[in-house]
């Protein structure tokens, strides 16, 4: 019993420092897109859904080229990076002048050819977009090495304060263009001056130029923080990180097919009147998994070095299982409260576009799959089978894009939302299935399934309750959140001591 009990406690030490770094990594993105998101209902009063959906469409283009641009070099970082290591600044120096030098060919390239590109998309009359967006590109990739650096030296509290000024300053921007500089033009305010820093002609065009400003912000603050005195290129390991990194590459691209593809497929596939349309209600709709998207980004900022620094650890794949199964509960918690109280959430989207709300639950779904397919990433990149990732990702995408030019002609940004499901759901299951043959982890599939059926069903259950207030709701459905709150901790003890230590504190 007393080897049990202190592997408990190991466990929970393990896990508590992963969830204080989540904490951080996570609370600085949850921060970060509740901020950003306080921007849609701004943006949408001020533009229809057919404007919105060229801001869908942009900034899924621009994750896509994102990943091109940094092709795999974060996460080479973090597997060449050692604390305890003397090569650490060739490390960050190889990562960071690559990165430079592609962002800087990268520029040159797109701003030769912003003219035909915009035609080829469709923006005749806006290659500006083209060349403002070359440079947010190029920012945000480089920006990545010196954000790994700070998660790899464990400096949590810059990071997050780094990421705050980013996405402050990108609300500010956004004030000011969209509301402070129009109500100074309406009412007659410095209007000799306020041409030369505003057009209203260009519209939507403010909300990238915001972000394009916030960016270089952030990237003058990482360069100011962070010393860069010495950062050596070293051609040897550049190879080696290439070789490891390259794979990571076809998984990226792959990777954001499935994630971002389906708003630039939606407007290509959906009839011409429309196209806009639909993008812009299943951008703002998709906004509302946020609740999923930031906890499964937050932790994935802050697992990737926690599992590499626990790798030679001997009971490094109990943990893993162990922060496996404490994921599922918390995203199946999520899940539920968001879809019991998605009456109240969906104010958080303007009323022009509750008709995309049924799209809610099932990409709150697959984002949770998505949450399961990078806790078993794991397998493939502490082995050096990076390759694997890949593979996984090219499957993923084959669905994506099969499923969208299926099902989008057909059911419109729904088919996207099924397609999206499909995906994540696949790859989660085949990468199950084949981690465990190269690096077997005792994840605990009958509890993990017991939650997510269990979250499921409460919100079958919400359904069939015959009460129309929303308000009268609150009643029964919170009840049904405590149900579940009530299983979890019956059925894991850790809950319950933790519980018990905090009613000792109180007492």
């Amino acid at each position: 019993m007393l080897p049990i009990f202190a592997g408990q406690i190991h466990t929970m030490g393990n896990l508590k420092k992963l969830a204080g770094q989540t904490v951080f990594y996570g609370g600085s993105n949850v921060l970060s897109r509740l901020v950003i998101y306080l921007l849609v209902p701004i943006q949408t009063t001020i533009f229809a859904p057919k404007e919105y959906g060229v801001v869908g469409e942009m900034y899924a283009y621009v994750a896509f080229l994102i990943v091109i641009l940094t092709f795999g070099m974060e996460t080479a970082f973090f597997r060449f990076y050692d604390k305890k290591a003397e090569n650490n600044d060739s490390v960050y120096g190889t990562a960071l002048k690559s990165l430079a030098f592609c962002a800087i060919v990268f520029v040159g390239l797109v701003n030769i050819f912003a003219k035909p590109i915009a035609v080829h998309i469709r923006y005749p009359d806006h290659s500006e977009y083209i060349v403002w967006f070359s440079f947010l590109i190029a920012i945000d990739a480089v920006t990545t090495i010196p954000f790994a650096k700070l998660r790899a030296l464990n400096r949590p509290k810059l990071f997050a304060t780094l990421k705050m000024l980013n996405v402050g300053s990108c609300f500010l921007f956004n004030i000011i263009f969209l509301y402070l500089f129009p109500y100074m033009q309406n009412h007659g305010i410095l209007t000799a001056i306020l041409p030369l820093v505003y057009n209203p002609a260009v519209g939507v065009g403010y909300i990238f130029i915001a972000n394009l400003l916030s960016s270089a912000l952030t990237l003058l603050s990482l360069f100011i923080v962070l010393p860069h005195k010495h950062i050596p290129f070293d051609r040897v390991l550049w190879k080696k990180m290439m070789a490891y990194a390259l794979p990571l590459l076809i998984f990226g691209l792959a990777g954001n097919i499935n994630e971002t593809f389906d708003r630039i497929l939606l407007k290509w596939l959906s009839p011409i009147g429309i196209a806009s349309t639909q993008v812009g209600i299943y951008s703002a709709c998709y906004k509302i998994s946020i609740f999923m998207t930031i906890v499964v980004q937050g932790f994935k900022y802050a697992a990737e070095p926690f599992f590499f620094a626990h790798a030679k650890e001997s009971d490094s794949r109990d943990i893993y299982a162990d922060v496996m199964k404490y994921f599922v509960i918390v995203c199946s918690l999520i899940f539920l409260a968001v879809m019991l109280y998605i009456n109240i959430v969906k104010y958080m989207v303007g009323n022009k576009y509750w008709s995309g709300l049924q799209v809610v639950p099932i990409l709150l779904l697959a984002n949770m799959f998505l949450g399961i397919f990078y806790n078993l990433s794991i397998w493939y990149k502490l082995t050096d089978n990076t390759r694997f990732g890949a593979f996984l990702s090219i499957f993923g995408a084959i669905i994506t894009l099969a499923l969208n030019f299926t099902l989008i002609p057909i059911l419109g940004y729904m088919g996207s939302a099924w397609a999206t499901f499909t995906c994540y759901g696949a790859m989660m299951v085949a990468s199950y299935i084949i981690g465990q043959k190269y690096y077997k982890v005792p994840y605990q599939l009958s509890r993990i399934l017991m939650y997510m059926g269990l979250s499921v069903g409460l919100w079958g259950i919400s359904l069939l309750i015959p009460i129309q207030n929303q308000w009268i709701r609150v009643v029964p459905d919170t009840l049904l959140l405590a149900i579940y709150l009530y299983i979890v901790v019956k059925k894991e003890p850790v809950f319950q001591g933790l519980l018990s230590k905090k009613v000792k504190t109180i007492s």
